[in-house]
């Protein structure tokens, strides 16, 4: 298979920008969610609907995602996932998940998780800005292009 993109799309604030690449690079992408939401009406992009319940969007992708795609995620652990199935991933805001900042990603996720659990108020991410989804763009050319030379090849 080409090179695909994968939206882990509950949350996704640049669901527009994916689309507008995908026409450019003529890249299928499938928008992931628990729910229905409006996706524009073409062959390339898919909407899938999974069931309800914690990480069955993210098995979904993890599942299918593999060599020479893209996924657009803020989950960690499914950037993890997908980082050792060899597929890039990329947070809304440009940023890369990569094999040596996956490490840090997850431990401080731990020690988030587990101050919540202790009563401890922890801040959320930054407000989402015009420079996030600027580079998010550029971030996201920069990812297809690298994902289409090490894609395997379509079969005829």
């Amino acid at each position: 298979m080409p090179t695909a993109l994968y939206i882990d799309a509950d949350a996704c604030p640049v669901k527009e920008e994916v689309y507008r690449v995908a026409r450019r690079y003529g890249l299928k992408t499938y928008v992931v969610s628990n729910g229905w939401m409006q996706v524009p009406r073409e062959a390339l992009i898919e909407q899938v609907v999974v069931d309800a319940g914690p990480d069955v969007a993210d098995d979904w992708i993890a599942e299918r995602a593999g060599l020479g795609d893209v996924v657009i995620t803020a989950d960690i652990p499914l950037a993890d996932r997908c980082l050792k199935a060899g597929t890039q991933a990329l947070k809304s805001n440009g940023q890369a998940f990569t094999p040596d900042s996956i490490g840090s990603a997850l431990a401080g996720r731990m020690v988030g998780e587990h101050l919540r659990s202790m009563g401890v108020a922890t801040s959320g991410p930054p407000p989402f800005s015009a420079a996030d989804r600027s580079r998010f763009l550029q971030a996201l050319d920069q990812a297809v292009v690298k994902a289409r030379r090490v894609a395997p090849p379509s079969q005829p």
